[in-house]
């Protein structure tokens, strides 16, 4: 296992050393590997840019509530403590992630055979309190999440935009990008193991 002892995986999941989740994640190593070295990439990464530790835990923790996964959401928001934000911050996030809950996916295709599975959904705005407790940068973060999430059809040259408006590098873009898709992954992947686990557990 690369960088930190404990797999983070195995960790949201509840997967033990020895037990049988164990060996079958073990048949797959180099997987497992890579998407603890993705974790460790994201969250501890060697060269940070300019993206703060605070935004990639406020992020996280964000999209983990719009998952409505309470175990990870509990995890990054821990992470996120630890960055010492203000108490406003945390719960401008946890109320962001009231508002913003959703089913989707939603949005448009381009005219043709797809269009019939087109869908209108809410667009998500960070409301102006919590815009000023949060600040433009970090708001215009979250907000691109969630369309990644809810609206990934609708992603344009203009959403780009806003994130370049808010103080947003070309850099910054794509880790921000890499971190919404390596949560959707990882959140994925742990409410699979936990299905495993709890079929295991009926026989």
């Amino acid at each position: 296992m690369s960088g930190t002892e404990v797999d983070v995986i195995d960790t949201l999941a509840g997967i033990e050393k020895g037990s049988r989740l164990d060996r079958v994640r073990a048949e797959r190593q180099q997987a497992r590997d890579n998407a603890q070295k993705s974790y460790e990439a994201l969250f501890a990464p060697i060269f940070p840019s300019g993206v703060t530790a605070e935004e990639r835990y406020a992020v996280a923790a964000f999209v983990a509530g719009l998952h409505r996964d309470e175990r990870i959401l509990a995890f990054y928001m821990d992470g996120l403590g630890a960055q010492n934000p203000s108490r406003d911050v945390v719960e401008a996030i946890v109320a962001e992630i009231s508002h913003g809950a959703a089913d989707g996916p939603y949005g448009r295709y381009p005219p043709g055979p797809l269009s019939v599975e087109d869908k209108v959904g809410p667009v998500h705005r960070i409301c102006e309190p919590n815009r000023g407790t949060l600040g433009a940068r970090l708001s215009a973060a979250l907000e691109h999440a969630h369309l990644l999430i809810f609206h990934p059809r609708d992603a344009s040259p203009a959403a780009l935009q806003r994130l370049l408006d808010a103080g947003w590098s070309t850099t910054d873009i794509v880790t921000l990008s890499q971190l919404v898709a390596f949560l959707s992954f990882q959140i994925r992947v742990v409410a699979g193991l936990r299905v495993l686990a709890a079929s295991a557990r009926q026989f």
